[in-house]
């Protein structure tokens, strides 16, 4: 399965293949307008994939206001999700490898061969981001000033869930400012390394833009982490949509 990973798009808005799953993970216009939260949405539905995925940041003040709340991308006739505190699933076709061949297609031996499995993932989004001193005034939407409100917001997120979608990095991995501070959140950190059976396959985040890249799985658990920010610490729109296949 196809999952393209994108955040802190900023205004820009790249040219993506086609796939299965489309990741937008917070920070979407490049001044919080609404002709440019529109311009995103229009941009959005022209992109071909089976599901599209989106949760807010801390630029997204229009959002955090209750924006998409009050009216929902599909009034818009927008066909992408928006996730706040809140979770969905994508269902989806997989071949599973033949008992004789051990490839995931026919392979004429067995009527059965290359058959397709239904399968189902659990998806949550949580945009949710720490204040930090000299932070912007126009840019904390979706923000909490201690760790212990953050820790609120993120206990939410189920334990079972498969793909994981947030705003924020966890602290340590691929959350590195450009003076070499690791700056993600602790509590979120702590959730995944102590809760029972938190091990999502995926989990993609954005905001610090320096951090950008594709890390795990590693010995100790099997999730890919992604930091998808699709602009750099200058705002510019130099770092690819992250694909990954699961």
């Amino acid at each position: 399965m196809i999952v393209d990973c994108v955040s802190d798009t900023h205004g820009h808005l790249p040219i993506l293949e086609r796939g299965d799953l489309l990741i937008i993970a917070g920070d979407l216009t490049a001044s919080d307008k609404s002709h440019q939260l529109l311009e995103f949405g229009e941009w959005m539905t022209k992109q071909d994939y089976k599901k599209k995925i989106v949760i807010g940041g801390n630029h997204d003040n229009l959002i955090s206001a209750g924006r998409w709340h009050l009216c929902p991308p599909c009034e818009y006739g927008w066909d992408f999700e928006y996730l706040c505190d809140s979770g969905t699933e994508f269902q989806y076709e997989e071949h599973e490898p033949c008992n004789f061949c051990g490839e995931k297609n026919k392979c004429q031996r067995t009527s059965i061969c290359g058959n397709p499995v239904t399968k189902k993932l659990k998806i949550w989004g949580s945009p949710w981001t720490k204040t930090f001193p000299g932070m912007n005034p126009h840019c904390m939407a979706f923000t909490k000033d201690t760790e212990e409100e953050l820790d609120e917001k993120f206990s939410l997120i189920p334990k079972d869930v498969d793909i994981l979608i947030t705003h924020s990095p966890p602290f340590a991995i691929l959350d590195q400012t450009e003076d070499g501070r690791q700056v993600g959140s602790a509590s979120l950190m702590a959730h995944h390394l102590c809760a029972t059976g938190f091990r999502p396959k995926l989990w993609v985040w954005g905001h610090i833009h320096e951090a950008y890249g594709l890390d795990g799985p590693y010995q100790w658990n099997n999730t890919k982490y992604v930091n998808a920010s699709h602009v750099n610490e200058r705002y510019q729109p130099v770092n690819k949509p992250i694909r990954v296949i699961l």
